[in-house]
Order: C-alpha cells, then structure tokens, then sequence
C-alpha cells in the first residue's frame, strides 16, 4: 500500500507537498512551518518516523488535536512567528512552509529565519501563490490571490529565490508557475464545471492548470 501512495505521489504530484515529505532523511527533524488543514495528523501518518513540530498561530482547520500526532507543538503570536524560528537555527533537517508566507506579517524575517534553521544537507519546500494569481477568475477554494482575506503581500518569486542562493543554500528544483501534468489535464478537463459553480475543481487540479502555486525545492550543501 505504502508503495503504491508513493508511487501514486511521483506520477501525479512529484514535487508537491507528499513528495517532500518521502524526501526527508530517516528520523529527521521536520519544521512545519503553519501546519494547519489538519498537516501534523497527514505528515505524521505519512512519515511516522520524523520528529515532528508544528509552528502556527491557532488550530486552524484541524480535524485531529495536533498534540495528538506533533512531537512538539508551538502556538504563538503572528507578530512573534520569526522569532519562534529562529530558536531552530542550524537544527533542522526539513522545513515545510506550505502556503504560509503569504499569511505573514513579516515574510522576510519569517523566511530568513527559515532558511537559517537548516543545517548542513536540510532541505526545504516552499509553496505559495505565483504573482499572477491577481488576475485568476475568482473560485471558492482560492484561485484569485485576494479570494483569501487572510493573505497579505502577494510573495515576489524572484526575491525569494534571491534570498535562498544569499543565505548559501542551492535551488533543487524551482516552478513559478508549478502544473504537474496529470493533474493540469484533469484541471482542464474540469474547467467547464469549475468555471460555472465558481469553484475549484478536486485534487488541486485547477491550481495544476492554471500554475497557481510558485513551488521552490532548495537545500543546504554539505561541506567536504
């Protein structure tokens, strides 16, 4: 079963979120980096062997108790949040920052300290709304950056990833406009319905055709 989901994951998502997931080291130490949509309970049964913390503001959106399946759980304040982070300076093995900076107060200081956290061979995964997303048609479930009142500064690609090379780590894998192909065929075989319920379709795949997410895969090297 496991094999199956894995290769299930290379074929439709192979740079998402569960792809990430399977890359981190046996046993390593993972940031989740605003882990709501119930994100301990997936990434926890997906990779029970990773020490897992959880860092948000509030239980958003969870359906299980994240203490239940977080090895540590830290609840803080959106001004603090960078501050939280950097406790983690050069500890981690993975960070995980799924569509949470664009939620930031201050996004600059969160990333930074992100990518400070990790140490020799970590890695990191960032998702977050491409600087096109602007001008998307409007859906529920967010299409149109401004479909959610909770976002703040629409992220700028090129900055983040000027960010990333100064702090010495090296891009693995970089989409400003990330489509996985099976799911963008989907996503356009789904269009018509989403287009006139004003919704997006199942499984991410209106995102996958219209390339809302920006996806960055970067790591630490590991010296010689």
């Amino acid at each position: 079963m496991q094999k199956t989901q894995t290769l299930l994951r290379i074929l439709v998502k192979r740079k998402g979120k569960a792809a990430f997931l399977d890359a981190i080291k046996r046993n390593g130490k993972l940031l989740d980096v605003g882990c709501g949509n119930n994100s301990p309970f997936r990434c926890k049964t997906q990779r029970p062997d990773i020490y897992y913390v959880g860092l948000d503001i509030d239980d958003y959106n969870q359906e299980s108790k994240p203490r239940l399946y977080a090895d540590s759980y830290i609840v803080t304040s959106p001004d603090n949040f960078a501050n939280e982070i950097v406790k983690f300076e050069d500890q981690l093995d993975a960070v995980l920052s799924y569509h949470n900076i664009e939620h930031c107060n201050h996004p600059n200081d969160v990333l930074r300290a992100m990518l400070k956290s990790l140490k020799a061979g970590g890695k990191i995964y960032l998702a977050f709304p491409c600087e096109e997303s602007v001008t998307f048609p409007k859906r529920r479930g967010t299409l149109n950056f401004y479909d959610d009142v909770t976002h703040q500064v629409v992220p700028n690609y090129e900055n983040i990833c000027a960010s990333i090379k100064s702090e010495g780590l090296q891009i693995d894998f970089a989409s400003k406009r990330y489509r996985p192909f099976v799911l963008m065929i989907l996503g356009f075989l789904l269009e018509p319905f989403g287009a006139i319920m004003k919704r997006n379709m199942p499984a991410g795949s209106t995102w996958a055709l219209y390339g809302f997410e920006s996806v960055i895969w970067a790591s630490r090297p590991v010296q010689d």
